[in-house]
């Protein structure tokens, strides 16, 4: 049998044709319709792309579905279908698969995203950034802080679904945001390079606490109650006492850690108002970004102009030009 991912699914391109995919739940919610009747609306993807569907109380899978976990591995049966335009599947059959038989079937590799460079390198050059810094208390923060929050800085996500999110996604992102600062920094000589170095490889160190899973991810209770900028502000404030770090590069390094959002709305506690304030919050928002384009670009199928909207770009359509 060949199991479709979610790109060539959506490429498809027509209405009744049968197809069967190998999924992961990302998540579920219950919803009533106006005639009273109530429905599960389910998102599934895998390393392609994802895609949402709803089921009806009627539907044989509705139990299974209502008490499933993201994460949770489904071979789905249905019918390409669309509706106002967008891909809107009908859903026949749903049935949930151990991961022995994901295994057997050797579709681990379409399911699990990850990053486009080995995380062996991705740690190599990290631990160069670090090295790179020559203030060395503040390098010695920078370890103290990786050391005290161990694998799950090289493992973890970087985020839920918007962008790196995937195992060592957080690894990915924090390596190309130091590695883009690298490059730029001879451009802005009021900024200080140890410290927005230190900052960049810092800035998203609370997602390590934020976020918890293994191909699908979620927000730990800690992370609900207090968010990243809280969390890794922690973090780095515990490694710079222990450090021995002066007081005054304390307070500009926590900043970085607080403003890196960019702005209120996006979850910074406060403005970026330092030179290396401002240039990690714009290099962090930059990566994020160009990261869900070039994954929007990947994800479309090939006789799609344009990608599916994508909801960190406020929605934008990425044109890819058969990329």
């Amino acid at each position: 049998m060949e199991f479709i991912n979610s790109r060539d699914l959506k490429g498809l391109d027509e209405n009744g044709r049968v197809f069967v995919g190998v999924f992961l739940l990302r998540s579920v919610s219950l919803r009533r319709a106006k005639n009273g009747k109530t429905f599960l609306v389910s998102d599934v993807g895998d390393r392609f792309g994802s895609f949402s569907f709803n089921l009806f109380e009627e539907n044989a899978a509705f139990n299974m579905m209502q008490n499933a976990s993201p994460g949770t591995l489904l071979e789905i049966t249905g019918v390409y279908e669309t509706f106002n335009d967008k891909f809107s599947p009908r859903i026949n059959g749903v049935r949930r698969m151990s991961s022995a038989e994901l295994k057997g079937l050797n579709l681990e590799h379409q399911l699990y995203d990850g990053p486009k460079e080995s995380p062996k390198e991705l740690q190599s050059e990290l631990e160069g950034q670090i090295r790179r810094i020559a203030n060395e208390r503040l390098r010695a923060t920078v370890q103290c802080a990786l050391d005290d929050i161990g694998d799950l800085f090289m493992q973890n996500t970087a985020a839920v679904s918007m962008h790196h999110a995937y195992r060592y996604g957080l690894l990915e992102h924090s390596v190309h945001v130091t590695r883009a600062g690298i490059a730029l920094l001879p451009f802005y000589p009021h900024i200080n390079g140890d410290l927005a170095i230190a900052g960049m490889i810092l800035h998203d160190i609370g997602k390590c606490l934020e976020y918890e899973g293994d191909g699908v991810y979620v927000r730990t209770r800690i992370g609900n109650l207090q968010g990243h900028v809280v969390l890794g502000y922690r973090l780095v404030r515990k490694a710079a006492l222990a450090s021995g770090l002066e007081d005054d590069l304390t307070l500009q390094l926590e900043h970085i850690i607080l403003s890196h959002q960019g702005m209120l709305e996006y979850g910074a506690a406060v403005l970026p108002s330092s030179p290396e304030g401002v240039f990690v919050a714009l290099l962090d928002n930059f990566d994020a970004r160009m990261a869900m384009v070039e994954k929007a670009i990947d994800n479309t199928p090939a006789n799609h102009e344009f990608s599916d909207k994508i909801l960190g770009l406020e929605n934008v359509r990425v044109f890819t030009n058969g990329r």
